[in-house]
């Protein structure tokens, strides 16, 4: 059977660009992008480097809902599958999804799929939009386990992970070895924390300035670095100071040279992650370093599977900054080999979240 498959989506998110170029290059997917929408920090991608990039939709904002102008056209093109990450508040994939089969499309989605807290319609919704799909492409197996145990058939979901820019952080890859990097900034020989991602109140990174102190109360002393920028920062900053921890806090501010991002994360000892830890696992594993996030995962984003206790990191108790300082403290003394340890997460970035088993997995699942 011929397949003409196109992709479509709320905006062109920059650490996509890995995966979508494959799409584009081995696959021979079409895309359209809904146009610049508030995506807050969120670098949009240079859709130049996409050879079947098509245009635009117009996204119309209603609040956090929104409808991609033009979009309802792609049922009746000439594709026969439509593939998508289209949230709940956007109307026109709902609608897409309901009249596809009255135009013999094959609709897919690109899916968190569940995190098992969802309640009411918002459940119902969840339920019915995987049912009425083709098929749905997951970031987890927990989301897999919660929508089968909500009644979604098992040959209607599938398991691709998740990926940034595998092969840039490849060949960065390649080049690493220790450095004193953070011994030249802090001029002291304790172990490194560090956090990359955005400093928004959901992250929690006051926790880790607290577990900090209560750190050091016990003797143990430990430097963080916070990689990136957001509305929290100004707070956290006051917050080192009052707790007289300004000369082991780097606010290091925003990066997206891979070469130095590679460079700050290989050199530290331990991700830490209070909140949701999402994509930050991901960059933290592929050059090396461990991660520590809550042990809550309705309330987690699906990459927190990247974290297999004791080999790539640990779970702490939500919300418990005596748990999360106890669980810093455990891995920093846990005796585990350096050089094992970045062994043990390259191998589950290697092995499960990159862009090329992510192909593969499309490729199976549209194609077959």
């Amino acid at each position: 059977m011929q397949h003409k498959v196109c992709f479509f989506n709320q905006s062109s998110v920059h650490y996509r660009k890995n995966i979508f170029m494959l799409m584009d290059r081995e696959l021979g997917i079409d895309f359209y992008f809904g146009d610049s929408r508030k995506q807050g920090a969120i670098k949009e991608l240079d859709t130049s480097c996409l050879g079947n990039f098509k245009g635009y939709f117009h996204n119309i904002g209603f609040g956090p809902v929104y409808w991609q102008n033009g979009a309802i056209r792609l049922l009746w093109s000439d594709y026969t599958d439509l593939f998508t990450t289209a949230t709940h508040y956007c109307l026109s994939a709902w609608v897409i999804l309901l009249l596809a089969p009255l135009f013999g499309k094959r609709v897919y989605l690109w899916s968190h799929g569940a995190y098992g807290n969802e309640r009411g319609i918002k459940k119902w919704l969840t339920v019915w939009k995987m049912k009425r799909a083709t098929g749905s492409l997951l970031y987890g197996n927990y989301a897999k386990k919660v929508l089968m145990e909500w009644g979604v058939p098992e040959e209607k979901l599938h398991v691709f992970y998740n990926s940034l820019a595998y092969d840039e952080e490849m060949e960065v890859r390649k080049t690493l070895a220790p450095t004193p990097f953070y011994q030249e900034h802090f001029g002291n020989d304790q172990p490194n924390l560090v956090f990359i991602g955005r400093l928004t109140a959901v992250k929690k990174l006051d926790m880790i300035i607290r577990a900090m102190s209560l750190l050091r109360d016990r003797g143990i002393r430990v430097n963080m670095t916070y990689v990136g920028d957001g509305p929290k920062k100004a707070e956290l900053e006051a917050l080192a100071k009052e707790q007289g921890l300004q000369e082991n806090v780097w606010f290091y501010g925003p990066c997206y040279d891979e070469k130095q991002i590679a460079r700050i994360i290989y050199n530290a000892d331990l991700c830490v992650s209070p909140g949701d830890v999402g994509l930050t696992a991901m960059h933290a594993m592929t050059f090396g370093t461990p991660v520590i996030s809550h042990n809550n995962f309705c309330h987690q984003m699906p990459e927190f599977e990247a974290i297999e206790e004791g080999k790539t990191g640990s779970f702490f108790a939500e919300n418990d900054v005596e748990s999360m300082a106890r669980c810093i403290q455990l891995w920093l003394t846990n005796g585990l080999d350096r050089q094992q340890v970045r062994q043990n997460c390259y191998e589950v970035i290697d092995s499960r979240y990159n862009p090329h088993r992510q192909v593969e997995m499309i490729r199976k699942v549209i194609y077959s």
